[in-house]
Order: C-alpha cells, then sequence, then structure tokens
C-alpha cells in the first residue's frame, strides 16, 4: 500500500532523513520506533506532504506522492493525526470531528462516518458538544483519532499518540490502537514508547539519526538484546 524508496528530507541544511525504505501492506499495523530526534516525526510529514522530499520516492497504491498537491494526500487515503493532537480548543468534539470530514467524499458520508467513530469510542458521544480544549488528555487522543479517522482512511498516521499522558492514560491509548486495529485499518503507528507499541503491531523499523537500523516482526524486536538494553531498560 504505502512505499518508501531511498527517501532522503532536509531542514535547510540539517538533513533529517537518511535514504530511507519501508513498506507497509494493506491491513497491516506497522510501527516506527526509535529515541527522541531520530526522524520519526519528520517521516509521518514527508508522507503526508508537510514536508518535501531531497531525494526518493513515496508511493500509495502504487501511485508517486512526489508531485501530489499537500492538499490532496488525504483524497489519496492517507489521515495524519499529529503529535500532540492539534485540536481546536475553542471548537466542541462533534465540530472537530467534522473538519476531518472536509473532503468532498467524506462530506457525502458525514453522518455515517460521524456514528462509526461514537460506536468507536463512546466517550467522545457522551462529550460531543464539550469544548475540546476542555478534554482530558486521553480523551483529546481519542478525538484526535476520531478526526482522522471520518475521512475514511485507508491509511492512519499516527505520531506519538502516547506523548505527554500520564502511564494509565497511555493503557488506554495503546487500548484504542487496538480497537481501531480490530475495524481492519492500516496503521502506520511512530512511537517512542516502544515496549507498549510494539504489543500492538506486526512489524516495526527502528530510526536512529534519520536511517533505518533495524527492522522485524515486533516479537523479534522485543526479543533482541540490543532493543531491549538502549530502549527498554531491561
Amino acid at each position: 500500500m504505502l512505499e518508501l524508496k531511498s527517501v532522503s528530507a532536509a531542514y535547510g541544511s540539517f538533513q533529517a532523513l537518511f535514504d530511507v525504505s519501508l513498506k507497509v501492506e494493506a491491513g497491516e499495523a506497522v510501527a516506527v520506533i526509535g529515541p527522541n530526534g531520530a526522524g520519526k516525526t519528520t517521516l509521518l510529514r514527508v508522507i503526508s506532504k508537510l514536508m518535501e522530499v531531497t531525494a526518493g520516492v513515496v508511493s500509495m497504491e502504487g501511485v508517486s506522492l512526489n508531485t501530489v498537491p499537500a492538499h490532496r494526500v488525504i483524497e489519496l487515503g492517507i489521515a495524519h493525526v499529529p503529535e500532540n493532537r492539534r485540536l481546536f480548543p475553542r471548537l466542541t468534539v462533534e465540530e472537530n470531528l467534522r473538519i476531518g470530514a472536509y473532503p468532498q467524499a467524506a462530506r457525502a458520508r458525514y453522518a455515517e462516518r460521524l456514528e462509526f467513530v461514537y460506536s468507536l469510542f463512546p466517550r467522545m458521544q457522551e462529550r460531543r458538544d464539550q469544548l475540546a480544549g476542555t478534554l482530558s488528555g486521553g480523551e483529546q487522543q481519542m478525538c484526535a483519532i476520531g478526526r482522522g479517522l471520518m475521512s475514511g482512511p485507508k491509511l492512519l498516521l499516527l505520531d506519538e499518540p502516547s506523548a505527554g499522558l500520564a502511564p494509565v492514560i497511555v493503557q488506554q491509548v495503546f487500548a484504542l490502537v487496538q480497537k481501531i486495529r480490530a475495524e481492519g485499518y492500516t496503521v502506520l503507528i511512530v512511537e517512542q514508547n516502544i515496549q507498549q507499541v510494539l504489543k500492538v503491531v506486526e512489524r516495526a523499523y527502528l530510526l536512529e539519526v534519520g536511517r533505518i537500523k533495524m527492522s522485524g516482526k515486533s516479537a523479534e524486536l522485543l526479543a533482541s538484546d540490543d532493543i531491549r538494553r538502549a530502549y527498554i531498560g531491561l
């Protein structure tokens, strides 16, 4: 479904990604793990065209995204849930969800998509008229993920969904990811909480200083002594 071939990207003179290649097949949940500053968020920004590549090719279902304008990426089936949620705090939960259904095709199915999101996250229906800025951290993440799902994406990009949340809320967020997986969505998730994320994905790539250093099935990476020592503290 999604493929990156030898992708590099830079912020001015600072190169953030070096020759990165990865694949996500339809129906998979794949993680990109690694320390803070490794280039994980940059990788998602490249896929959703918030940032241009300096080399290499990004393709979705065989279509190169290199020349696709950023506003058309969501029409191709890619929804990006950014780090720190980025909700509109002075809008209600339902107004934030409505924004997620902005593409023309999604507008026609707005009521259907809204019903689906509420069935997936009943708490959002309870809070539908509440200002998003007054939600708890976990509820805000739920709303952000729900907003991403409103477009009916083929691929959901999740950027550090557990960032800044209390440990008990982190558990709830990964339970949300499992719920989404159970619905058959294809997910690419960037996450520093390596031990937790490797329990909810099939495969993962380890990104360090802008380069892919290791990849494999999540169980294999969890069992890796190098991973356990460097990132899990075991």
